[in-house]
């Protein structure tokens, strides 16, 4: 069996490979980070386009709701006649084929849902559905499935 006569080199960790990838990683940040724009101080004319309508697609429907009281929700959030007219009209002009339900109590007089009825007719809505709830004939409400 051979003897071991000579020391072996203790080794040595090479620490020039990670602070190269250090500096890549530092230099890839720096160029990679958007430094904040001084837009202020550059002069120019920013083009000008046409609004053609909204880029995404229209909600399924919009609920309208008239309550008992007269009161009027627009997706469950409180809105007054003329809001409601303003608001359709507005969202109109971005979905051409917006639709809306609308669901009224029926304790509620016909005269306020005839408000809302009249504020979809001059926002232009062209889809406009009325909820009921469908009574068999021995008057026990039938519930959707």
């Amino acid at each position: 069996m051979p003897l071991k006569t000579h020391w072996d080199e203790l080794p040595q960790l090479n620490m020039t490979p990670m602070i190269d990838c250090v500096f890549l990683l530092l230099i890839f940040f720096l160029v990679a980070t958007r430094l904040e724009e001084q837009t202020p101080q550059i002069p120019l004319r920013l083009p000008e386009v046409v609004d053609r309508g909204a880029l995404s697609p229209a909600p399924e429907k919009l609920v309208v709701s008239v309550y008992r009281d007269g009161s009027i929700t627009l997706d469950n959030r409180p809105v007054s006649l003329e809001e409601l007219t303003v608001q359709l009209a507005a969202l109109r002009r971005h979905y051409p084929d917006l639709a809306v339900m609308l669901r009224g109590d029926a304790r509620a007089p016909y005269q306020h849902v005839a408000q809302v009825l009249n504020a979809c007719k001059q926002a232009n809505i062209r889809e406009l559905n009325i909820s009921v709830r469908t009574i068999s004939l021995d008057n026990s409400p039938q519930h959707p499935p």
